[in-house]
């Protein structure tokens, strides 16, 4: 290396900053050479250009990269574990010769959610493999990772994959016929609902709401030591730690992660790919969801320059008929969303994209026309090869699966899909508390429905005085008293 752009190297290396990220080393065609981490940017990077390094460094491989190194560029994160995430990231992405780790997935380890299954389980996988599955990571340790999976188990009750449950009935499951029914002090026997209510729970804590959980634990942590429980206090200790380790910044690195490329420059390249007359600024995605025809609901979501606008989702319910219909579920809830917006003066959006295929676009295409509405673009994403389908005749487009665009499209489709199922499964869980007053003598339909109008569900009805109950037409102290018994039995 020239002694002036050693020079040059040497000045850009005393203003690095003592911060934890990653760095590129190019070469003088500006090809990346090698990715890696760092707890302290300056520290390591230094080593690299000190004059006894090559006397140092052993590999002759090492030593070759270092001659050809003619600048380096850095990238600032906030934790060591952030650096480690967007290291694999990036050496997936430039593939640098001199990069021999991170060549595959192994240090990265996802946890898969299959919604498919009759009671869903919770696995560690290194790859998404389908767009059912709800996945959580990529997460750095993988130690802390099992950790905290076993801590899932018993804080919720939900099942791992070494779990095999056996159906008893029609809707009743018991999970285990060994001594973990006891060990995980759960209700070992429930419905399908009911579990579905602990994987949500579960599934809120993958996405980050840990803070409650971990102040429980603080604090039962710190009784055990006032109590001179030590190795009950040491336990509790490692199990909080595990939890900080797997749940610090995991969902965010996940997003951010997934893509490096900042999001304007993903919608502009999403633009060119579809030919669109604009950048997709604004972006909705509709999906239906239902269990073989019962329960039949939509979502809608919502995506404001790249990124999901939560407080615009919607939820639908199918109104116009009863069954399973993916065409006419999906031509109704289209039109209900845009003759709202056109008879409220709002702007529709830029791009409408369809969880479906040549079908789902045709209906919703047909919602537009029938009320004279000129559709914004309309594309659907199907889903077994992730082809791009429009709506105004254009041949069908198949993109790289690595288009920055295409993984935006997944994004805001898979979040439609996860929108919708959610719901889904909270009707059917809302439906099964409520048939409960259906095995209690005395009471008719209208009545039931009174209740729950009055107060809303079974759990508040369940907390409900006989004296309130009464308050509601065509109960009686006697059956209010009696109900009160019952649900408190039940």
């Amino acid at each position: 290396m020239p002694k002036a752009e050693q020079t040059n190297l040497k000045e850009k290396v005393r203003r690095l900053p003592r911060k934890p990220g990653v760095y590129l080393m190019k070469d003088r065609l500006g090809q990346t050479l090698y990715v890696g981490k760092a707890k302290d940017l300056k520290k390591r990077v230094s080593t690299y250009f000190q004059a006894s390094r090559k006397l140092l460094v052993a590999q002759p491989k090492v030593r070759a990269m270092i001659d050809l190194i003619h600048d380096f560029e850095l990238i600032i994160v906030n934790s060591e574990a952030e650096a480690l995430l967007l290291e694999g990231q990036l050496i997936k992405k430039y593939k640098p010769r001199y990069n021999t780790d991170f060549t595959d997935d192994k240090r990265f380890l996802l946890v898969r959610v299959d919604l498919r299954e009759a009671l869903p389980r919770f696995r560690l996988t290194r790859n998404r493999t389908d767009s059912k599955s709800r996945y959580y990571g990529p997460f750095a340790h993988s130690t802390q990772l099992r950790q905290t999976l076993n801590a899932l188990r018993k804080k919720f009750g939900i099942l791992l994959s070494d779990a095999s449950p056996r159906q008893l009935d029609t809707d009743q499951w018991r999970l285990y016929d060994d001594a973990r029914a006891e060990i995980f002090q759960h209700p070992n026997e429930l419905s399908k609902a009911e579990y579905l209510e602990r994987v949500e729970a579960a599934c809120d804590f993958l996405d980050g709401k840990t803070k409650e959980w971990l102040t429980e634990l603080k604090e039962q942590m710190l009784h055990a030591a006032a109590n001179r429980e030590y190795e009950k206090a040491a336990q509790l200790r490692d199990r909080v730690h595990a939890l900080k380790q797997t749940s610090a910044r995991t969902r965010k690195f996940e997003r951010a992660l997934h893509d490096p490329t900042p999001k304007q420059e993903i919608l502009q390249q999403l633009q060119k790919d579809l030919a669109l007359p604009t950048i997709p600024q604004h972006m909705e995605c509709f999906d239906i969801s239902h269990i073989s025809g019962s329960f039949c609901v939509a979502s809608m979501v919502c995506f404001n320059q790249g990124k999901p606008n939560r407080k615009q989702y919607r939820r639908f319910k199918i109104k116009s008929f009863i069954g399973n219909d993916d065409f006419r579920a999906m031509e109704e809830v289209v039109g209900r969303r845009y003759r709202r917006l056109f008879e409220e003066h709002k702007a529709f959006p830029d791009l409408v994209v369809i969880d479906g295929g040549a079908g789902q676009v045709t209906a919703a295409l047909k919602a537009f026309l029938g009320q004279g509405l000129e559709p914004p673009t309309l594309i659907g994403l199907a889903k077994k090869n992730e082809t791009i389908i429009f709506s105004d005749g254009r041949e069908p487009l198949n993109l790289s699966h690595h288009d920055p665009g295409l993984r935006m499209l997944q994004h805001i489709r898979d979040e439609a899909h996860r929108f919708a199922n959610s719901f889904n499964a909270e009707l059917r869980s809302q439906k099964l508390r409520e048939s409960i007053l259906e095995d209690f003598k005395g009471l008719g339909s209208d009545k039931r429905l009174r209740l729950l109008k009055r107060f809303g569900s079974i759990e508040k009805l369940r907390k409900a005085s006989a004296a309130d109950i009464t308050q509601v037409e065509g109960i009686g102290p006697k059956t209010a008293e009696r109900l009160v018994e019952f649900l408190q039995a039940t």
